[in-house]
């Protein structure tokens, strides 16, 4: 087989292709035999027709179509193997004349591949990490956190006020639009934290700046998103009045750091040796996560240095398979859409512009990883690939290794193993800074974009003046 690449407009490439006449031949031969063996002919043996008999039967033209097609199926894929092409859309095949017994055959298809892009700089990347071990604010924290779990609610003094933050006891009786009585959220004692989101932001906002003893009473439209305690009611009323009185306003309350109490509640020896414990298991979560938050600042530094367009096909691709990984682990996890959307606190617009944003950001970190890859002459050998078949474990890895083949998929394979040795090259030669407090604000820097932008406003603004 022969192949001939011609590079068209809009990342397109013409790929001619060339069957040799044995193969062609070889088909026929195949096709007539498999046909003789399936149909009955009078006069013949099953499998002993001779073509002339079949051709008079089924038509000649109609069995060089059939093998016509198997042979552009069958070379198809060879041909993106054998020129290292990696097509982002379907082909589209120009209609060939009929193969030929004794002629070698051609055709010829059009397809979309990736674009080939430079990057800004190919220099070290330079990223920040935390620290690899435990720091002290990270320990206290914990700690922090371990007492907030601990904690209980006090009363406050009778004149404290409500605030965004706090807890209270309120009685509630809860109506629907016809004055009936909703049960499910009239209590005569609810404990209740504002903030939650188990209410609207509306309900709490009538409760701030109330006291214990005092009344409230209010109406609320049933949101377009019901929060958790509303969902209930989505269909069976336009407004929900309220009439609550507020009982006690509470405070949280943390236990005290002390040897007795972390031996009593958790089972250490005393603080020192809490600390210890902390500090290991903080540590031993760093080694675990470093790797992960060290290749996705490395990607996010060499995406900035890539100011090019992603083609459409390889977003709508990159957004078909987040989506697809995102309901397989929502189905794992036995949790619907609707309660995922909720416990999120977004919408399903939301939801979406979030996908291709995430979908866009993979797609321009891959093409910038190819970019990487063929400046610093990095390849995925046939050895790799066929070492990447033999990862999976199955029984026979070079039969699966064959089926991607000859199904046009082995190329994905290859286009993976590029990337991962792209992404090692650019870890290893990363230049990094370890910092204490990764919450600390830095200011902010202007995007390549930005200043693109700023710098062709202002020489237009020139040409204006002149």
């Amino acid at each position: 087989m022969e192949t001939k690449v011609e590079t068209l407009e809009d990342n397109k490439v013409k790929v001619s292709v060339t069957v040799d006449a044995k193969e062609v031949d070889d088909r026929i031969a195949r096709e007539y035999k498999n046909i003789a063996n399936k149909y009955n002919f009078p006069g013949f043996r099953k499998g002993k027709a001779p073509r002339p008999v079949i051709d008079n039967a089924i038509g000649k033209e109609a069995i060089l179509a059939t093998v016509t097609d198997e042979v552009v199926n069958n070379a198809y894929p060879l041909a993106i193997e054998e020129i290292r092409i990696y097509p982002i859309s379907k082909p589209q095949f120009d209609d060939p004349e009929l193969a030929e017994g004794g002629k070698p055959f051609d055709f010829s298809f059009t397809v979309e591949v990736k674009p080939e892009v430079e990057l800004s700089s190919y220099e070290p990347v330079a990223i920040e990490l935390p620290v690899q071990n435990a720091t002290d604010k990270e320990i206290e924290t914990q700690i922090e956190t371990l007492r907030e779990h601990y904690y209980t609610l006090e009363d406050t003094p009778a004149n404290t006020k409500v605030k965004a933050d706090s807890y209270v006891d309120i009685s509630m009786k809860a109506t629907d639009d016809k004055g009936e009585e909703i049960l499910s959220l009239t209590a005569e004692n609810r404990p209740y934290g504002l903030g939650s989101g188990l209410f609207p932001t509306e309900f709490d906002e009538q409760l701030i700046g109330h006291k214990k003893g005092e009344t409230v009473t209010f109406t609320l439209d049933m949101p377009e998103e019901p929060t958790l305690l509303l969902s209930a009611q989505k269909g069976k009323t336009d407004k929900i009045n309220f009439d609550i009185e507020i009982k006690a306003v509470k405070k949280n309350v943390l236990p005290d750091l002390t040897d007795e109490w972390v031996k009593e509640t958790l089972g250490f020896e005393n603080v020192a040796d809490l600390r210890e414990r902390v500090s290991e298991t903080i540590t031993q979560q760093k080694e675990d996560i470093m790797p992960r938050l060290k290749e996705g600042a490395c990607l996010a530094q060499l995406q900035e240095r890539f100011d090019g367009e992603v083609p459409a096909g390889m977003k709508e691709e990159a957004e078909a398979n987040l989506l697809q990984d995102f309901f397989r682990q929502l189905q794992a996890q036995g949790m619907s859409f609707d309660m995922y959307l909720m416990s999120q606190g977004i919408n399903a617009d939301q939801f979406k512009e979030d996908l291709k944003k995430q979908a866009e950001d993979i797609t321009a970190q891959d093409l910038a990883l190819d970019a990487w890859a063929k400046h610093f002459n990095i390849e995925a050998t046939d050895e790799d690939v066929t070492a990447e078949f033999a990862k999976t474990g199955v029984e026979d890895p070079a039969a699966l290794q064959d089926e991607w083949l000859h199904n046009g998929q082995l190329h994905l394979v290859r286009q993976g193993v590029l990337r991962a040795k792209a992404v090692e090259n650019l870890m290893d030669s990363a230049v990094v800074t370890e910092v204490e407090d990764m919450t600390e604000e830095k200011p902010e820097k202007k995007s390549k974009k930005s200043s693109k932008k700023a710098k062709q406003d202002k020489e237009a603004e020139s040409e204006e003046e002149k």
